[in-house]
C-alpha cells in the first residue's frame, strides 16, 4: 500500500496533528481566546483530511485500480462499494 517514506511522511503529519490537538486542550485551560482555539482547531482538522486525502489517494491507485485492471466484476464492485462508503462517511 504505502512505501516507507509515505508511511514517514504521514506519521509526521499525525504527529503535528497530535501537537495541534495538544495545543487546543492547553489553550482550553489557559482560558485563551475562543477563536484562537477555534483557528488551531480548524488547522488540526485540515491536517488530518489531508492525511486522509493521502490515504484515499494511494487506495485508489493502486487497490481500486488493481481492482478494475483484474477484469474481476466481483472484485470492481467490492471496490466501489467500498468507495462509495468512504465518500458518503466523508459527506458527513
Amino acid at each position: 500500500m504505502l512505501s516507507d517514506d509515505e508511511k514517514k511522511k504521514l506519521n509526521n503529519r499525525l504527529r503535528r496533528v497530535i501537537g495541534q490537538v495538544d495545543a487546543v486542550g492547553r489553550m482550553i485551560e489557559d482560558e485563551e481566546f475562543c477563536v484562537d482555539i477555534l483557528m488551531q482547531l480548524s488547522a488540526a482538522t485540515g491536517a488530518l483530511n489531508k492525511v486522509g486525502q493521502i490515504v484515499l489517494e494511494q487506495h485508489i491507485q493502486t487497490c481500486v485500480s488493481e481492482a478494475i485492471k483484474s477484469g474481476s466484476a466481483k472484485d470492481r464492485d467490492e471496490k466501489i462499494e467500498e468507495l462509495m462508503k468512504v465518500f458518503r462517511k466523508y459527506g458527513e
